[in-house]
């Protein structure tokens, strides 16, 4: 559905994480739309674009100063990144369930306060699912023990449940691994090329796992779709990622080869962490007949883009099909 001529207020948390950060860069490119960006603190990356976003100093866990900056911004899109648990510093369980859940449901609680209908889209996981052995749709049972994915399946289930009791749009996005531009923080890919350019060996698992992997600018922009369109249901859910399964290893072998980047990989050296599924893979099919949304960008080209941010040393040549 074609977006409005008149300007469109979006609320976004998170807007410094891997996620938040692109799809926030995706954003200030579309018309007719004012930014408002809740942060904890302003970080160089941030500062290169204040002069587009209205940004505001902020701890979601601080219930009076969020119903103030909703009062400030008056958003018709509400889109939430900020989570806890994937990014350093990480707290105990409780803290990254109580982070999670607890500044998620508040923020839609000041949602429901407003008496226009503004449209709340919740950057969910892949994670939350019971390992089916196969891709996942998006009516699969919502049932996990790791940590992370279990924070974001009760915030998922509890939100859908209050925007059936209030009324509210509600749009739940559960991207798969993805990675890119911005990404870091002990993450696999930034990982990899810090070791590669510091001529260390990085022990990994085995790899055997098979995974779904996307580009973090392909996810970015099926939350862009989803902002400028009106929702056709009240409650949505999309799965975002490559909808391609393969074992880890094969993936990561696979892009460097088409870096043409060596690093010194000791997989086996770490064991597999029991929680996590042997078999994430998305059914992005959901996503490709709602949102006419499907992955253009290479893995390779964005580890590329990575590496440019994180590792320049490495003087990596652009993979071929982009080149």
């Amino acid at each position: 559905m074609p977006t409005s001529q008149k300007t469109r207020r979006v609320l976004i948390t998170g807007a410094s994480g891997t996620l938040g950060f692109n799809i926030l860069q995706q954003l200030m490119e579309q018309p007719n739309i004012h930014i408002t960006a809740p942060i904890r603190t302003m970080r160089p990356a941030l500062q290169k674009i204040a002069h587009r976003v209205e940004f505001i100093e902020h701890e979601l866990s601080d219930s009076i100063h969020t119903a103030q900056i909703f009062e400030r911004a008056r958003p018709d899109v509400i889109l939430h990144c900020a989570a806890s648990g994937l990014r350093p510093p990480k707290g105990t369980w409780f803290d990254l369930m109580s982070f999670n859940v607890e500044s998620t449901m508040r923020l839609f609680q000041m949602n429901c306060r407003f008496d226009h209908d503004s449209h709340f889209i919740y950057i969910s996981t892949g994670l939350v699912y019971r390992p089916q052995g196969r891709p996942l749709v998006e009516s699969d049972p919502i049932e996990t023990l790791h940590p992370y994915g279990a924070s974001k399946a009760a915030t998922d289930s509890m939100l859908q449940a209050a925007a059936a009791e209030f009324g509210r749009s509600l749009t739940i996005l559960r991207p798969f691994a993805f990675t890119g531009p911005h990404d870091g923080g002990g993450r696999l890919f930034p990982e990899i090329l810090k070791a590669a350019a510091e001529k260390r060996v990085l022990p990994l698992t085995d790899g055997k796992q098979v995974r779904d992997f996307c580009s973090v600018q392909d996810i970015a922009r099926a939350a862009v779709l989803c902002v400028k369109r009106k929702p056709a249901q009240l409650i949505e859910k999309f799965n975002l990622g490559s909808g391609k399964q393969i074992p880890l290893r094969q993936l990561i072998e696979q892009v460097l080869s088409e870096l043409s980047l060596h690093a010194d990989l000791d997989f086996g050296k770490i064991a597999r962490n029991p929680l996590e599924p042997a078999h994430l893979v998305a059914d992005i099919s959901h996503a490709h007949d709602i949102l006419n949304w499907e992955p253009r960008i290479p893995l390779a080209e964005a580890v590329w883009g990575l590496a440019q941010e994180i590792a320049p040393q490495l003087h990596l040549s652009r993979p071929e099909s982009h080149a």
